[in-house]
């Protein structure tokens, strides 16, 4: 579902000038939610956020692209954002990260460093 909201909303997120970062469908308690997270050089405003939100509002409804109902959310993915997508590690090669693992590794889990290269699912981190 998150998949075919990005297809409907990217347009209209470039036209503002802005890329999507991320969507993510989710069910916390009873409620639905679909959160579209922006960026743009320079950093997104709340502004950006409003229009946007007003932009795809009725092309999702009349897509609709999610069965049950949901509160939409337009936001930055903030300075802790997660690299998932290609586009996101080439994007922040050279910049300071966070890395955690599922399994430890030399009996940690978490590791800092500058993501120095990503290639094919690869990636390398320089740490202290």
């Amino acid at each position: 579902m998150a998949e075919n909201v990005r297809r409907i909303v990217e347009p209209f997120a470039r036209e503002l000038g802005l890329s999507i970062w991320d969507v993510r469908y989710l069910k916390e308690g009873s409620s639905y939610y679909v959160r579209i997270f922006i960026d743009k050089e320079g950093g997104v405003t709340l502004d950006d956020c409003v229009d946007l939100s007003h932009a795809v509002d009725k092309p999702l409804d009349d897509a609709d692209p999610v069965p049950q109902s949901y509160c939409l959310e337009v936001s930055s993915p903030g300075l802790e954002r997660e690299l998932m997508r290609d586009e996101h590690f080439t994007a922040c090669l050279g910049q300071k990260v966070k890395l955690r693992l599922i399994r430890p590794r030399e009996g940690k889990r978490e590791f800092r460093g500058t993501l120095e290269a990503y290639s094919e699912g690869i990636i390398t981190v320089r740490t202290g």
